[in-house]
């Protein structure tokens, strides 16, 4: 269940999670959820909770060593051009 509260914000931290917002949601009017996503990853939920879920997760794909350094000098050449 949600709870409200009030925070006393700096000014310069305001104005970035305000820019933040809009570059994130285009408006300001995620405010909260853009606080709450950031407090969750600084707290630990969630951020370490993914990576781990994405580590131990079923892979669709099989890769070999080979195909990948191929992958990887194609997208070098591609990057360089």
């Amino acid at each position: 269940m949600p709870r409200r509260t009030t925070i006393i914000l700096d000014d310069d931290v305001y104005k970035r999670l305000v820019r933040e917002c809009v570059r994130v949601y285009g408006s300001t009017r995620a405010l909260s959820r853009l606080i709450n996503d950031l407090l969750r990853r600084a707290l630990g939920e969630g951020g370490r909770e993914e990576l781990r879920e994405l580590l131990s997760s079923k892979k669709h794909a099989r890769v070999t060593a080979g195909e990948f350094e191929e992958f990887r000098r194609k997208l070098s050449r591609k990057l360089e051009a």
